[in-house]
């Protein structure tokens, strides 16, 4: 019986050690139990991450060749705005006039109409016989001379009245396509404004941003540089001795109208897509100027390159336009002796400058 109970004891406990000893099974041991060694220390906060080194400041001189690419386009995208502008412009008092001709060819066709009736009615009267057949009836000589005659001019009126009502429907049907191809040309003209405007203020702002963030004092010594390098440019083309190959020649009546209107301007502001009288962007105040002066011209910048007669520079007149940049997106007034009055950019005014201090593209001669 003892060694029964022995037995029995001894394989309970061999059950127990097979079970904690079995994997993958987890059993939880009295806390009393645990040693201090096995509870877990609490893990480190991990080190902050090193912050990317900052980008290194920009020169003022790296700045100014941004601000100058910023501002070229503003005056690319200025052109275009002008550009569709002036066609929609046009295109809008195109629609006008031909809608006023489809109201008078409408009148027209209503009138016709109305005379057509009347010679339906009259021969309705008349019996319902057509002329040729109530002249066969007639058997006085004379009435039927008369009638003849009387005959052969109502063929006549009737083959003008039935020419005229189909030419002045076909008029009519070409005032109505052409009003609808004006209407589209206009709404295409509308989207090219709205982008070119989005496309400005982009530009613009990226720029006004930029000068933002400056110093006084940097904004002071930006403008230096602006003037520096200008006169860097200038100071280079006068030395081509272009000014010795510039015919002596003077401005004709015209050109010196225009010349005294433009110069009036200066110190005036530019802003873009202005032209007048307050401020001015550039193609603003040389056509505004040659308007003073009697001589329409094309309102932007490259129009008036595109448009206008060339002429080489060693012909050159005050008076004649300069057009600047390999996309003709500025143009200056030239006003003898190597300068120019023309409006800058925004944020600038309406001066005097050197004719060589940017890139010359071309001059054009408005009144040639």
């Amino acid at each position: 019986m003892n060694r029964r109970r022995c037995a029995a004891a001894a394989i309970t406990v061999v059950c127990a050690v097979t079970l904690l000893a079995a994997p993958g099974q987890a059993f939880a041991a009295p806390s009393s139990l645990l040693a201090p060694a096995s509870i877990a220390a609490p893990a480190a906060p991990a080190a902050p991450e090193p912050a990317p080194p900052a980008p290194p400041k920009k020169t003022l001189e790296e700045i100014r060749v941004e601000l100058d690419g910023l501002y070229a386009r503003a005056a690319s995208a200025t052109d275009a705005y002008n550009l569709a502008e002036e066609q929609a412009k046009k295109q809008s008092a195109e629609i006008v006039e031909l809608a006023r001709e489809i109201v008078k060819g409408q009148d027209r066709i209503a009138d016709l109409k109305d005379r057509a009736g009347a010679a339906a009615r009259a021969q309705y009267r008349g019996g319902g016989l057509p002329p040729e057949a109530q002249l066969m009836l007639t058997d006085d000589p004379q009435l039927f001379l008369d009638s003849a005659g009387r005959f052969q001019q109502g063929q006549k009126a009737t083959k003008d009245l039935i020419a005229e009502l189909e030419q002045t429907q076909a008029d009519l049907a070409a005032y109505t396509k052409e009003a609808g191809a004006q209407w589209t040309r206009l709404e295409a003209n509308r989207v090219r404004q709205e982008k070119a405007k989005k496309e400005i203020n982009q530009q613009i702002a990226a720029a006004k941003k930029i000068e933002s963030q400056l110093e006084k004092e940097e904004r002071e010594r930006l403008l230096k540089l602006e003037e520096e390098a200008a006169y860097r440019a200038q100071t280079a083309w006068l030395s081509s001795g272009v000014l010795k190959n510039i015919a002596a020649g003077s401005a004709s009546k015209q050109g010196r109208k225009a010349i005294a209107f433009a110069t009036a301007q200066i110190g005036k502001p530019y802003v873009w897509g202005a032209e007048g009288p307050g401020s001015y962007d550039c193609s603003g105040l040389t056509s505004q100027a040659w308007a003073a002066a009697g001589r329409g011209i094309p309102r932007t910048s490259q129009e008036q390159w595109r448009l206008l007669p060339r002429v080489d520079i060693k012909d050159m007149r005050p008076g004649d336009l300069i057009i600047y940049h390999a996309d003709a997106s500025h143009v200056g007034m030239y006003v003898g002796d190597g300068a120019i009055v023309h409006a800058p950019r925004p944020g600038r005014h309406v001066t005097l400058a050197g004719a060589g201090s940017m890139a010359i593209l071309g001059v054009v001669r408005p009144d040639k």
